[in-house]
């Protein structure tokens, strides 16, 4: 990219990603444009602070700045196929189209980027690392892959600071065109495997991330995770539950509706921390992010501090109370396993209370890749609904559907249902004391609506 200050415009800019790099061109006064299927609050937002967005695909809708042959950028999502009109038409006028990580990557080389990659809780991860060095004295610029509720939005920008907290996405190997001074990595289990196509291939190319870390950087990998990769100069460490880890932790205890948990790090122990989203999940997350921080330089006032106030992140364990007491989680889980980490907390949370979990998939290609393991893991919850498989970029896979994870759940009450059937389903059929509604898709725009449905 260009430092002239040429237009900008983003193909797909509703992204949570893409949407993070407008606002970061917009904050720098370029002139930004770009183009998504749906308006959204993320796109209502952007739009007013001053991006010109389109909603259909139709070249003839650009304005002038962003028309052949006006001068100006195009940065993509993979999301956003070829055979997009808009970008056939920068294509036929001769315009370079910029994938979205290569722009991110260039933005890393002008900070000390602190990046966090796994195949889950690395939005948590990344909010809460940002959060914590925003209450220090250390700061920190942030692109985030989910809005924080601290802050109320994916991008955060410190001039005075020379770091960048970077959520490393391992699809298409976007990652790889990251710089990170500092990494942590939450998690290796396989997934993308239709750009991966073996487990093997998945964990190499977390290797090849890792290595990315230059001599005097610092590497916190998860106990668990796969990495083989240890670059000279680079300090490593684990983190987790295990005593043997560097960075662990213990004696979780609740009380009056709060989590506290004791830190142990390198040669001391933060005992009785209290975090602001009371589930044991984030507890791990906070684990790794705790530690980059105080490596840093946070002081443990200022840890205990940002710990105590984090809200989270939106669709990361999202809780609404109902006027009659009932509880709607949003979780962004869309994997097995943070499905099973997720549920697990619940149950620590709310014991003995009637869980029932909606379930959106994502992807045709991860529904069928772990068909059984999904169905493992909703078969905790008492009740599992499923809604149609949201398909982002995906066309349609014979005999991949929603009514193929059932067979494997082994809740006591399941079923499949189109979104519109939701909430009669809900209502004649399941009823709840906490309702979890899962997913990464489109299911968002359902849970406003079963909200306001049993708040009536």
């Amino acid at each position: 990219m260009t430092n002239d200050k040429t237009p900008v415009f983003f193909v797909g800019i509703g992204g949570i990603g893409m949407s993070a790099l407008a606002r970061y061109f917009l904050y720098y006064g370029y002139t930004v444009g770009g183009y998504d299927r749906v308006r959204t609050p993320n796109t209502i937002a952007l739009e007013e602070q001053g991006a010109h967005i389109l909603y259909q695909d139709n070249p003839d809708e650009l304005p002038p700045e962003f028309r052949a042959p006006a001068p100006f950028q195009v940065v993509y999502t993979p999301a956003i196929h070829e055979d997009n009109q808009l970008r056939q038409y920068f294509s036929a006028h001769g315009y370079p189209q910029v994938k979205r990580a290569k722009v991110l990557g260039e933005i890393t080389r002008r900070h000390r980027a602190l990046c966090v990659a796994g195949t889950h809780g690395k939005t948590t991860t990344c909010t809460l690392l940002t959060h914590l060095l925003r209450s220090s004295h250390i700061g920190t610029n942030a692109f985030l892959g989910g809005i924080s509720l601290n802050y109320r939005s994916n991008l955060l920008l410190d001039e005075a600071s020379p770091y960048v907290v970077v959520e490393a996405d391992e699809y298409d190997r976007s990652f790889h065109q990251l710089h990170p001074d500092h990494a942590i990595i939450t998690a290796t289990e396989p997934d993308h495997l239709d750009i991966y196509g073996t487990a093997e291939a998945f964990h190499e190319a977390f290797d090849h991330f890792a290595g990315l870390i230059p001599s005097g950087g610092t590497l916190l990998v998860h106990e668990d995770a796969l990495i083989h990769s240890h670059p000279d100069g680079v300090t490593r460490f684990t983190y987790g539950q295990r005593a043997s880890s560097d960075y662990h932790y213990s004696h979780l205890t609740y009380d009056r509706g709060e989590l506290y948990f004791d830190w142990h790090f390198p040669g001391g122990i933060f005992e009785k921390l209290r975090i602001g989203t009371p589930i044991e999940v984030n507890v791990l997350n906070a684990t790794a992010a705790l530690a980059l921080a105080q490596k840093l330089g946070a002081t443990e006032d200022e840890l205990r501090q940002g710990l105590r106030t984090f809200l989270g992140a939106h669709r990361r364990f999202e809780r609404t109370t109902l006027p009659d007491g009932r509880v709607v989680i949003d979780d962004y889980a869309h994997h097995p396993d943070e499905i099973r980490a997720s549920l697990d907390s619940i149950h620590k949370l709310y014991p003995d209370h009637h869980v029932t979990v909606v379930f959106q998939p994502h992807l045709y290609s991860r529904t069928r890749d772990f068909l059984r393991a999904f169905g493992e893991a909703l078969s905790v919850a008492d009740d599992v609904l499923l809604i149609p498989i949201y398909p982002a970029r995906e066309e349609p896979i014979p005999g991949i559907t929603s009514d193929a994870i059932l067979p494997h759940i082994q809740a006591e009450h399941k079923a499949a249902v189109t979104k519109e059937e939701l909430i009669p389903e809900l209502e004649a059929h399941h009823p709840f004391d906490i309702l979890v509604m899962m997913g990464a898709g489109d299911i968002e725009f359902e849970i406003p609506k079963v909200i306001r449905h049993f708040s009536e």
